[in-house]
């Protein structure tokens, strides 16, 4: 899954589509929604590498100037990770996919009113034919 996102990615880079602001934005925002998903599921089986590996890349938070130890211990929900902290990341693994959801349509509304990037450079709008006078 994360390898086709990637190839997305780099598509859209190949080809130019991060010049549509909105859309290219809605999609940075889903790559790190789907990787904080896949983040808190990995943490769900609770043994010692899912312990560290959590407690590793939650304090990558507290390098944000003035909110990240705030916003460490918020996560945590207390000042170690702990049940609490389980408790938070299943709740967070529930929820983000709906948010995904909800984003992917955005992306997807966004897309149809800026259009899609063609390989060929050709206007596509070319060839067609008016419906209605």
């Amino acid at each position: 899954f994360f390898m086709c996102l990637f190839l997305h990615v780099g598509w859209g880079i190949y080809y130019g589509s991060y010049l549509f602001n909105e859309t290219w934005n809605i999609g940075v925002i889903l790559l790190l929604m789907v990787m904080a998903t896949s983040f808190v599921g990995y943490v769900l089986p609770w043994g010692q590498m899912w312990f560290w590996g959590g407690t590793v890349i939650t304090n990558l938070l507290s390098a944000i100037p003035y909110i990240g130890n705030m916003l460490v211990e918020w996560i945590w929900g207390a000042f170690s990770i702990d049940k609490a902290t389980l408790t938070r990341f299943f709740a967070f693994h529930f929820i983000l996919p709906f948010i995904i959801l909800a984003l992917v349509i955005v992306h997807l509304l966004f897309l149809h009113e800026t259009g899609s990037n063609n390989q060929t450079g050709i206007d596509p709008n070319s060839d067609k034919i008016p419906f209605h006078p």
